[in-house]
């Protein structure tokens, strides 16, 4: 596989998953664009990934805000070949205390988000070009207080299969890859106080021993994004180590 001169757009990229993901791109010649929320940690993501990389502070739920993202994609390079869409968000909230702020802040992060983002990128994207939006198995295997985050990532499985059809002929292909539990600081920050216990849980429930680490899944998304898969869309990959099967 290989990015060589090619452009990636890397929504949620300054740490975790999003942040490999970059690193993977730009290891196989890919010019990325990342985005995130805190422009501090924008900033230092960039410097981490070096001259291959640039900042673009978005929330990706403001539709003003995705409209600069790809206008500065535009302006610098005039097209697109990869778009992930990564950026999203999470809260462990049992049914009884769900409100209406926590299930607009899920959707508007993990479905408006994505949507728009997807609908904005394509007019820059050709023939090969490719779109990986990030789901989760928690959208069909939700563990308790996880109904409103599995509900905007099982939303996200449905869009997929219509968007294939919705712009068959473009020549861009789209999928999804759905992570199985990843180590990475936002997940530990998800379990908050009970993080070591859901590790050591979550770590019994794979097949082989153990959850994944971000590299792990960000080689899946390259290879999605790739001309190695060419002949792959509108399917789902899960890189879970065997969890969603036990």
């Amino acid at each position: 596989m290989s990015f060589e001169d090619k452009v990636a757009v890397v929504t949620g990229g300054t740490s975790g998953i999003g942040l490999a993901i970059a690193q993977e791109l730009i290891s196989q010649g890919a010019k990325v664009v990342i985005t995130g929320r805190d422009q501090t940690k924008l900033d230092a993501a960039v410097t981490e990934l070096g001259d291959a990389a640039e900042g673009v502070q978005v929330t990706t739920s403001s539709l003003a805000d995705v409209d600069r993202l790809f206008d500065h994609v535009k302006d610098r390079h005039g097209h697109l070949d990869l778009l992930v869409a990564n950026a999203g968000a999470g809260e462990i909230v049992p049914l009884v205390d769900v409100t209406e702020a926590h299930f607009d802040r899920a959707f508007d992060a993990n479905v408006k988000g994505v949507t728009f983002s997807v609908q904005k990128a394509l007019p820059l994207m050709g023939e090969g070009a490719a779109i990986v939006v990030i789901g989760s198995t928690a959208s069909f295997r939700p563990e308790p207080g996880m109904s409103v985050y599995a509900g905007t990532k099982a939303a996200l499985r449905a869009m997929v299969r219509g968007w294939v059809l919705d712009i068959k002929g473009s020549g861009v292909r789209i999928n999804l890859v759905s992570p199985g539990p990843t180590d990475t600081q936002s997940l530990r920050s998800f379990f908050g106080e009970h993080a070591e216990e859901a590790l050591a849980y979550l770590n019994g429930r794979s097949t082989i021993g153990r959850i994944g680490q971000p590299e792990e899944i960000a080689r899946a998304v390259a290879f999605l994004g790739s001309e190695a898969a060419s002949y792959v869309n509108g399917t789902e990959l899960f890189v879970d180590g065997g969890a969603s099967q036990v």
